[in-house]
């Protein structure tokens, strides 16, 4: 249980260090999400609003038995109207969402004019409610796709009286004319002519008005690309059309005209079709006519002239025998074929192939003996199979179907001598039959011939004729294709831009773009910002003290009743290191601070002279010692002191007297210096020197605080060596400069004894990354700072 508490406890903690490191950024934040509302505010003026119109239409059945359909669907028992015929509801959806159609709607309303008006900083396209109709006369497609690509098609128009004014808004070009007037405008020929009942639907009219001219191609795809066209329902031929558009009156006339075309389409291939089908019928009707007139005269001419009678009956007695001797005439020949050409197969063939059998012989016997026949020929070649010819049984069968052969050659020869016989006898009845029939005149069968043709072709002539009268009617009854359900209409409110979601994403982006650089700037940082980075590093080590950042226009020293961050966070650093030196503050000598860095740069000698001001402003004796003998920054703070003799010429001279190289600075009178004097060529040697030991002994038996600002101890080993005579080290890391992978070196260092006593003191914090101070201020009875000082501060 004292586990989940414990991290639980730790996960709130570590999610509340998380949301802290962003709101100590709370102006940027404040300030962005601000500009980004501005922002989106003035997007949702500035846009133009989308609304969105519809229409429900109806696509009508072709099936449905109307007067008008009814009539055509007769014609398909000509074959010429399989075309006519319903196709599918998404060939329709098709039809009405394709380029052909948005191309006739477009001429017909002339979208391709675009009417503007200038308000300010805003362009809107006024439809119908402009001053001035324009007329193209004459226009060049090609010509007006380049000035279009140049946004040379826009103009701008002012008149006074009947006089107007045309200027090109991309080059600025004039052209001068008058109401009614042809005007060449480079692509285009045009006449503008002047509303004269003209009234503005607006509060206040718009300062200018103008023109533009596009391309009927880019307007057909801009519209085809927006059209919207879905079944209401999949059971049923409902259509509901939409269109999206910034001017709800265009968006309803682009719909409603775009029905029209389709009725108009559906129309004219509905008479075309039957046009067509009429020039057809009247052609057929004249030849037909002319060939009844024809058939008519020939056959009342043939019987006046031949005074016949009726004798149709006797006719078709005779004729009906004689077809029935000629249908036996032809079975017989067909049995003698058949029987010779089985007499020929026997002929050719050998014992092992087959007779083909059922073939229509007459006659029992004979189809018994192939079929007997064909048995043995199978038995055969199945022994054969696995035998010889050979074999005893093999011989045996050869000889069967040898004498089989023979019977069946005799019975095909008899049966064919009796087929002969009887095509004798047909042929004497067929003769005797046929001298009868040529008793009867042959101009009978003319006259059936001449008879037949005239009931053909008038059966032809009335159903032509009756096809032309309903084919009449279908031209008359032209019922449109589309029925309108609801005729266009825009919803109230635009559904674009939406207020809300704009604002909202605003709002967002507002927060986000600060979060994301704050964030990204976290993720790429190396270096060191805060405390909670060194103590995650380097936890072994104990931080004494954080510097805040100082301005270029603030003091960077400290001076007597100093009460400014830097002061006080100096102040708290030498509390924090009396409890790290409570085993030595009570011997009777001074105290040896040794204050170092990793690399060069982390504000080590500014770190040194305002300690020991604030301990010399506690009415401590404290000197700083310039230990580092390669590059000695100690004499930036005392000019006067760059010549004088210091460190490195004492370890070298032992006639020097110490007492001679000190100097008191002017910044505190219980502060001394001791420069690092001029820069020998051997400063690890120097170090090693007796001396040095002898130097911090008899400065610690004058002074309370001795602090020694040494050299980097990751570049040099200068420090290491003095490092044994300090009391404690102060290692200086300064943030946003020293990387988090150099931490690694003092905690080594403190590990293989290079340094002891370590403490990190944390250098040039910013504000907004300062420690404790920060969220409870060090500005304890100091002058409350205005909102705005605090602000320009994060900043």
């Amino acid at each position: 249980m004292n586990s989940e508490y414990q991290n639980f406890e730790e996960e709130e903690i570590n999610l509340r260090e998380e949301i802290q490191k962003y709101l100590k950024y709370w102006p940027w934040f404040l300030v962005s999400v601000f500009v980004a509302v501005v922002l989106a505010f003035i997007y949702l003026k500035l846009s133009k609003p989308v609304y969105l119109t519809n229409a429900t239409i109806i696509i009508k059945d072709e099936d449905t038995k109307s007067p008008a359909t009814s009539g055509l669907s007769s014609f398909t028992d000509l074959g010429i109207l399989e075309g006519l015929k319903t196709s599918s509801i998404e060939n329709e959806i098709g039809l009405l969402k394709s380029k052909r159609m948005m191309t006739k709607t477009i001429n017909s309303l002339d979208l391709n004019i675009q009417y503007l008006s200038y308000d300010l900083f805003v362009t809107r396209e006024v439809y119908n409610n402009a001053p001035f109709k324009l007329d193209i006369l004459k226009l060049d497609p090609d010509q007006l796709s380049r000035y279009a690509k140049d946004e040379e098609n826009e103009f701008k128009i002012s008149w006074e009286g009947e006089a107007i004014t045309l200027i090109n808004k991309e080059t600025g070009n004039k052209k001068s004319s008058r109401f009614g007037e042809p005007l060449n405008i480079g692509f285009a020929e045009v006449v503008i002519r002047k509303v004269e009942d003209f009234s503005a639907t607006e509060a206040a009219e718009p300062l200018e008005y103008g023109f533009r001219i596009v391309p009927v191609e880019a307007v057909v795809a801009y519209y085809q690309s927006g059209l919207m066209a879905e079944l209401v329902d999949e059971n049923s031929t409902l259509i509901q059309l939409g269109l999206e558009g910034a001017v709800p009156t265009k968006s309803q006339d682009v719909l409603d005209q775009l029905i029209v075309e389709y009725n108009k389409e559906a129309i004219v291939d509905k008479n075309l079709v039957a046009s067509n089908t009429a020039e057809f019928i009247d052609e057929r009707l004249k030849i037909i006519n002319f060939e009844l007139d024809s058939v008519e005269i020939d056959k009342e001419a043939f019987k006046e002239s031949r005074e016949l009678t009726d004798i149709q009956a006797e006719s078709e007695i005779f004729l009906e025998n004689a077809s029935d001797y000629k249908k036996k005439r032809q079975e017989v020949t067909t049995q003698i074929q058949l029987a010779s050409a089985m007499l020929d197969y026997l002929g050719e063939g050998s014992n092992s192939d087959l007779l083909p059998a059922n073939l229509g012989l007459e006659g029992d016997g004979v189809n018994q003996q192939v079929s007997d026949y064909n048995q043995l020929v199978l038995e055969r070649n199945r022994i054969l199979e696995a035998s010889t010819v050979k074999n005893p049984v093999i011989v045996r069968l050869d000889q069967q179907i040898e004498q089989m052969r023979s019977v069946v050659q005799k019975s095909l020869q008899r049966l064919r001598a009796n087929l002969d016989i009887s095509m004798k006898e047909l042929n004497n009845e067929a003769k005797v039959i046929q001298s009868r029939i040529s008793s009867v005149p042959s101009i009978e069968r003319r006259y059936r011939g001449i008879d037949r043709q005239q009931q053909i072709k008038e059966s032809l002539y009335l159903f032509l004729l009756q096809k032309r009268e309903e084919n009449s009617l279908s031209l008359a009854v032209t019922a449109p294709k589309a029925k309108i359900v609801d005729n266009a209409y825009t919803i109230g409110s635009p559904i674009a831009p939406k207020s809300k979601v704009i604002m909202l994403g605003g709002l967002l982006i507002g927060l986000m773009i600060p979060f994301g650089i704050i964030y990204g700037k976290n993720i790429l940082n190396n270096r060191v910002k805060n405390r909670d980075d060194l103590e995650r590093k380097a936890k072994q080590i104990p931080i004494v003290g954080e510097i805040p950042r100082i301005d270029k226009k603030q003091s960077h020293l400290i001076t007597e009743a100093d009460r400014s961050v830097l002061a006080e966070s100096f102040r708290i650093a030498i509390t924090n290191m009396q409890y790290l030196l409570i085993n030595k503050t009570n011997k009777e000598k001074g105290i040896k601070m040794l204050v170092t860095s990793t690399v060069k740069g982390e504000g080590k000698t500014f770190t040194s002279i305002n300690l020991a001001l604030t301990l010399a402003n506690m009415g401590k004796k404290v000197i700083v010692v310039g230990a580092d003998l390669r590059n000695p920054q100690l004499q930036r703070y005392d000019v006067g002191s760059r010549k004088q003799l210091g460190v490195s010429d004492y370890l070298i001279d032992e006639n020097l007297n110490l007492h001679t190289l000190v100097e008191q600075t002017k910044y505190n009178k219980n502060l001394d210096f001791l420069t690092s004097g001029s820069i020998p060529p051997n400063p690890s040697e120097l170090l090693r020197h007796r001396r040095l030991g002898e130097m911090l002994s008899i400065l610690e038996e004058r002074y309370d605080y001795i602090i020694l600002d040494t050299a980097p101890c990751m570049l040099v080993a200068d420090t290491f060596l003095i490092s044994q005579y300090a009391d404690l080290t102060l290692y200086v890391v300064r943030a946003s400069y020293t990387e988090k992978a150099l931490l690694q070196f003092p905690i080594d260092s403190k590990k293989a004894g290079k340094l002891h006593d370590v403490s990190f003191v944390l250098n040039d914090v910013d504000l907004a990354n300062f420690g404790y101070g920060n969220k409870y201020g060090y500005s304890y009875g100091a002058d409350k700072k205005s909102f705005w000082e605090k602000f320009k501060e994060r900043f």
